[in-house]
């Protein structure tokens, strides 16, 4: 279910990152961006529910709620963009907390094992996560470029989003 979403993230980035290099307008990329959040919200349910799995569900709910929120600005035209860059900055900090826990493995079940394997690629991944969403706060606050965060989208929608989902569906495994 969450490489499927993290493949459905990727669609959503892409756009984004155009529209904000200039390339396409607000209220389609907004559309994208609804339905992508409003299935990753979807997708973090199930992952709770139905996988039993709701640390991963966590980070699907802040992303998901974060695209709703950022749909919303998009189809609205929004000039103030600062309360989706608050969202983003509580979306960074738990993505620092998700991060942590996949560098050191943390966290622990009732019967005293771990619950989070260390696993490098996914605290890379959180730690990038944390590196865009406070640029997005950057950007909703006038000290970053929209250009940065374009590029960013971009290029992590391929080393964050589409290289971990195929590496692990098509082979099984991460980049490391």
């Amino acid at each position: 279910m969450t490489l499927a979403l993290l493949l459905l993230i990727c669609m959503m980035w892409v756009p984004v990152g155009l529209f904000f290099l200039g390339y396409g307008e607000a209220k389609s990329t907004g559309f994208v961006t609804a339905v992508v959040g409003i299935l990753v919200v979807i997708g973090a349910i199930l992952q709770a529910a139905v996988f039993a799995d709701p640390f991963t569900a966590g980070l699907l709910f802040v992303f998901g709620v974060l695209y709703l929120q950022t749909a919303h600005a998009l189809w609205t035209g929004l000039a103030d963009m600062r309360t989706i860059g608050n969202g983003a900055l509580v979306v960074g900090i738990i993505c620092a907390v998700y991060a942590y826990l996949f560098a050191t493995g943390g966290g622990v079940k009732p019967d005293g094992k771990t619950f989070v394997t260390v696993t490098p690629y996914l605290s890379f991944m959180n730690v990038t996560f944390v590196v865009i969403c406070f640029t997005v706060v950057g950007v909703t606050y006038g000290k970053v470029a929209a250009k940065v965060a374009a590029w960013m989208f971009i290029v992590l929608s391929f080393t964050c989003l589409l290289v971990p989902s195929i590496g692990l569906m098509g082979y099984g495994k991460l980049p490391f």
